[in-house]
């Protein structure tokens, strides 16, 4: 399961796409929105993505977590407005044995943060910067707090 949504992500599916009778483990990681970065007190994220781009590079990972450890994945990541508390990415690997899927798991979400199209706006009280500043192109934090703008 590859998906990029507009909508709550749901753990139990991710979980239901990878279980199997042959595999006794399975890692899950969720991303959730926290209420501080950069020593600012966040209001809530704005995801956005290059989606085609995105969904193929989500689908590679997943193919390589396959071949590498033999073990099906999940990808699951949310875009538009998340509140604090609300996940922004799920990830669930299923594998015979716990240390492969561990493994997996943490190397997909790795994977996504290198390789997947999909930026963040930290809007906080006092401001906006972006995460993966798409006018950087080079996976940097802007370092620029932006003050709306007042009409």
């Amino acid at each position: 399961m590859i998906a990029i949504l507009e909508t709550e992500l749901s753990l139990d599916e991710a979980i239901r796409s990878v279980q199997d009778a042959h595999h006794g483990a399975i890692a899950t990681f969720i991303g959730v929105v926290r209420n501080h970065a950069e020593g600012h007190s966040i209001q809530y994220l704005e995801y956005s993505a290059y989606r085609p781009m995105a969904e193929r590079e989500m689908r590679a990972i997943a193919e390589e977590v396959q071949q590498r450890w033999s073990t099906p994945c999940a990808i699951l990541h949310r875009i538009g407005r998340l509140e604090v508390g609300e996940a922004s990415l799920i990830v669930a690997v299923a594998s015979p044995h716990r240390k492969a899927a561990f493994a997996a798991c943490e190397y997909v979400v790795e994977r996504i943060k290198q390789t997947v199209p999909v930026w963040k706006k930290e809007v906080a009280v006092d401001g906006f910067w972006w995460v993966n500043d798409p006018a950087l192109g080079n996976g940097e934090k802007s370092g620029t707090l932006q003050t709306p703008v007042v009409a």
